[in-house]
């Protein structure tokens, strides 16, 4: 799988680009400030109806305008699939192949995968626990239609019974026989949630380990989920028992703050080296070295689901890296994925990949590729 081309109207720093990409490697360089990880940002946002960079839509569509598009062709194994996002005002219209697709869901796991490598990735490790629940949302999403459905359900029945709790702790009448429907209803979806989450993180660690030692040399990295209650056990049956017992034992506490303070939205993730916690004691070079692992390892959790290689996106990564990382990081990269590398200097690149890819230099919103220069000059 791989994107043919992208179409940006108004999108950031652009006002027109039209850009068609080989389906393996292809480079794009130059100065700070002049739209590549724009360009990035919104392949990611083709891909995902969302930014990498922030939570406010509107500040994607260039200033001054009312309406963004972003159009895509995706090629799979020799088919076209059509994609297109209207941002405006009035929200996002989503189309595979010319159809518009109400549910995002639907448009997610039914358009291609990206796994994107940036600098700001240290904020998974360094940032909140909510920088982490992203990130695992963001690529079960990717995944499992099933998954978001039920995500999206759990955070709208969350919102319904914390407003309850807040009518409790403001002393207003509420019928207990609904709080009670409520809060099973929030258990059900939970259940799934937590049980999707923790397959996730053991499958990340099935090759997550081998692959932070093979850039590093250190073995002993494990992704660890950490809920903010304590499971002897996933089963379907124990998870009721145990949500059902710690709503009930919590029932004041809750009423008390106003808040639903047990859940999925509520969980964490740990990055470890034997046994110790990679934000308290990794160095900033392990910490990079452990996203990456994590990252890579997601590779092969997207072929076995979705049957197809991810796109991967590299926005200026190899500036963090000394020679020996960047060829243990090709060698895992360098299979059947396409792959768009932004940088801003060309002598950082390997030469070698300079020779497969296609180049093109960005100056204020403006691309070119590297053999129509030459035969400009």
């Amino acid at each position: 799988m791989y994107l043919k081309k992208i179409y940006l109207k108004n999108f950031r720093n652009y006002d027109l680009l039209n850009i068609e990409f080989n389906k393996k490697i292809n480079i794009i360089y130059g100065n700070n400030a002049q739209g590549k990880t724009n360009l990035l940002e919104s392949i990611y946002y083709l891909a995902t109806t969302k930014s990498h960079r922030l939570n406010n839509d509107s500040e994607i569509i260039k200033f001054g305008s009312n309406v963004c598009k972003i159009k895509g062709v995706i090629n799979n194994q020799k088919i076209d699939t059509n994609l297109e996002i209207t941002l405006s005002e009035n929200g996002k219209i989503l189309k595979i192949n010319h159809q518009e697709i109400k549910k995002v869901g639907n448009y997610i796991t039914s358009n291609f995968n990206i796994i994107i490598f940036e600098p700001d990735d240290l904020n998974l490790i360094k940032g909140s626990p909510n920088e982490r629940r992203n990130f695992i949302n963001l690529e079960l999403s990717q995944i499992s239609n099933n998954y978001y459905n039920i995500l999206t359900e759990y955070n709208k029945i969350l919102k319904i019974r914390n407003n309850v709790l807040t009518k409790m702790l403001n002393n207003k009448n509420v019928d207990d026989s609904y709080f009670k429907i409520i809060t099973n209803k929030l258990i059900s979806k939970a259940v799934l949630i937590y049980k999707m989450r923790n397959k996730f993180i053991d499958e990340l660690n099935l090759e997550c380990g081998d692959i932070f030692l093979s850039l590093t040399k250190t073995a002993g990295f494990t992704i660890k989920y950490e809920p903010n209650i304590e499971f002897e056990s996933y089963e379907t049956e124990y998870l009721q028992e145990k949500l059902f017992k710690i709503y009930q034992n919590n029932y004041e506490k809750e009423v008390r703050l106003g808040t639903t303070i047990y859940g999925p939205h509520r969980d964490n993730i740990g990055f470890y080296i034997n046994l110790k916690n990679v934000k308290e004691f990794g160095s900033q070079g392990q910490q990079r070295m452990a996203i990456l692992s994590c990252k890579l390892s997601e590779i092969t959790i997207y072929k076995k689901y979705k049957n197809s290689e991810p796109i991967i996106l590299l926005d200026d990564v190899f500036s963090e890296l000394d020679d020996i990382k960047k060829n243990n990081l090709l060698k895992y990269l360098k299979n059947n994925h396409q792959i768009i590398i932004t940088t801003t200097d060309l002598k950082k690149i390997n030469k070698k990949l300079l020779g497969e890819a296609n180049i093109y230099k960005i100056k204020e919103g403006k691309i070119i590729k590297l053999e129509e220069m030459k035969e400009n000059e």
